[in-house]
């Protein structure tokens, strides 16, 4: 998520200190997985009285200052040096500013419920990438079989054997797209700050600032003012950045830190569940047969791909 992204978020350091904190994780684990899975559901009405951009523009602008809040509270600097900055702008984009965005105009033109089984392919992405050398990861049968699988599972949630009667090919195209965008940009970060010596809350606060740079640019390029205030719309974006996006990073390097980077990941098998039961439930979204279907297939996929090779 990252997210909406989802998935593991940037970390630079992958090896945290372990720490317990008062609320047990798993309480955390499942509050994220709700906050994230309800993310999709935010997207969509936000963008009921606000253009993508706007929607995008404004989630940065939540989740920052919830980060900006944390970093003032435990005193923390941004880091330093012109490189770091540069590495972090690139990441920033790909994580975030590139991600939001799609996401945000493909439920211009699909369900909620799409988008967010859309978003659960990140891992089969970020396999296949790792099949072209993109990766450390070291593929074996067992993960190329769940690539496999995965794939199959798109396809049933597309429904390929109607010929995608009725499904809108550009905005489920910016939905996987997005999806796509996290791991190239997580190889990327992996490749380019890990060890820098700085910590998680830092760098990924200075990642959510330069994405909001990046959208406050391009937005007044491609959208006009809003000629009212639409209230609702408005109270989902600033739930969407503060909640979805801003404190969801910080309860997930919580548990990154207390249970390790391998179970946190587990939350993005939960967030499709969500998003679908959201949608369905309180958007009125219709439900084919096939999705749930094609989406647990995917999600099968996708855990084989993330299974460790024996020793």
């Amino acid at each position: 998520m990252s997210t909406v992204a989802s998935p593991r978020p940037v970390t630079p350091n992958d090896v945290a200190p372990r720490h317990r904190t008062a609320l047990d994780w798993r309480i955390r684990f499942g509050a994220l997985s709700l906050i994230w899975g309800f993310s999709f559901l935010l997207i969509k009405v936000g963008t009921e009285g606000y253009a993508p951009f706007q929607v995008t523009l404004g989630r940065l602008l939540f989740g920052t200052a919830v980060l900006a809040a944390a970093m003032a509270v435990k005193r923390e600097r941004l880091p330093r040096g012109a490189r770091t900055w540069g590495h972090l702008a690139v990441a920033a984009f790909l994580l975030n500013a590139l991600p939001f965005s799609l996401f945000a105009y493909s439920e211009l033109t699909i369900p909620s419920t799409l988008a967010g089984i859309c978003n659960a392919t990140s891992p089969l992405w970020g396999m296949a990438l790792s099949l072209v050398a993109l990766s450390e990861d070291r593929p074996t049968r067992v993960r190329v079989a769940g690539l496999g699988l995965g794939f199959l599972g798109v396809l049933t949630v597309l429904g390929v054997w109607q010929g995608f009667h009725g499904l809108d090919a550009t905005g489920t195209a910016m939905a996987l797209l997005a999806s796509l965008s996290y791991p190239v940009g997580w190889i990327y970060v992996r490749r380019t700050l890990a060890g820098t010596g700085h910590s998680h809350l830092s760098m990924t606060g200075a990642q959510l600032l330069l994405a909001t740079v990046q959208l406050a640019f391009v937005t007044p390029l491609f959208t006009a003012l809003p000629s009212h205030v639409a209230w609702v719309p408005l109270l989902a974006i600033a739930a969407l950045g503060a909640l979805g996006t801003g404190l969801a990073m910080l309860v997930q390097y919580g548990i990154v830190a207390e249970v390790g980077p391998t179970t946190a990941q587990m939350v993005t098998y939960f967030i499709p569940v969500i998003a679908t039961a959201a949608g369905v439930a309180i958007l009125g979204e219709s439900l084919a047969w096939s999705t749930p279907v094609g989406a647990v297939i995917v999600l099968a996929g996708a855990a084989l791909t993330q299974a460790k090779p024996r020793r």
